[in-house]
């Protein structure tokens, strides 16, 4: 999870959140260049007394500065367009994970398997243990194996909300009356944290998403303690 010092993404713990990084360190690269060719032309203008009597009407000119910017949104453009469909790419999920929004917490339903449902409620602060963090620690972890590509389907009862996990690349709106869809695949086993990122009413700031990603035996063995 994010820390206070770290001003970059946060760890991936998914193929897709990994391509999306790259892409980020690829589009920041791109625009140091710019910044620095523009900074330094400008104050080249400001520190010299050249003129130049064709500044006003010159054809190389014009093609050069509509060539150039045309050039660098290509490459910004393709490599964006392929994470776009990497994003919405939905082939035989093996795990289905359905989860409702309400004012103010989330409920988890696993399609797969017969009556695993539950609330997932913020622990208050003074309710909390000395491990937990504050603001993100929930009462019921939502549990997924890794290595597993899993569809979620996410919707909410009252108002707009936004589920969240920001180091698996995964921010959908919960929306009443419409079922919206994402898919992940955890690549490490690990505690996971989000937040609801769609202002739904007062309680908003207090409604965290807690994913702990597991083998594939500890998370039946989840699923048979929940059934019993």
């Amino acid at each position: 999870m994010a820390t206070y010092a770290n001003l970059g993404l946060q760890d991936s713990a998914s193929p897709l959140m990994e391509q999306l990084m790259y892409f980020h360190d690829h589009s920041m690269f791109i625009i140091m260049m710019i910044v620095t060719t523009v900074g330094y032309m400008i104050l080249s203008l400001m520190t010299n007394k050249y003129i130049d009597r064709y500044v006003m009407d010159g054809q190389y000119l014009e093609i050069l500065w509509t060539v150039l910017p045309a050039v660098v949104l290509i490459f910004i453009a393709l490599p964006s367009l392929r994470i776009l469909y990497l994003i919405d790419e939905n082939s035989n999920p093996t795990l289905t994970l359905k989860t409702i929004g309400h004012q103010w917490y989330w409920s988890y339903e696993y399609s797969d398997f017969t009556d695993i449902e539950f609330d997932s409620y913020m622990i208050p602060q003074n309710e909390m243990n000395l491990y937990n963090i504050r603001l993100l620690e929930v009462d019921n972890r939502t549990t997924l194996p890794m290595n597993t590509l899993t569809r979620i389907l996410i919707t909410s009862e009252d108002v707009i909300h936004s589920w969240t996990i920001p180091s698996i690349s995964v921010k959908a709106d919960a929306t009443p009356g419409r079922l919206n869809q994402a898919n992940f695949w955890f690549n490490r086993p690990g505690v996971f944290y989000g937040q609801c990122s769609e202002i739904c009413g007062a309680n908003h700031s207090f409604m965290p998403i807690v994913i702990e990603s597991t083998s594939t035996n500890d998370f039946l063995n989840w699923i048979s303690n929940m059934s019993e």
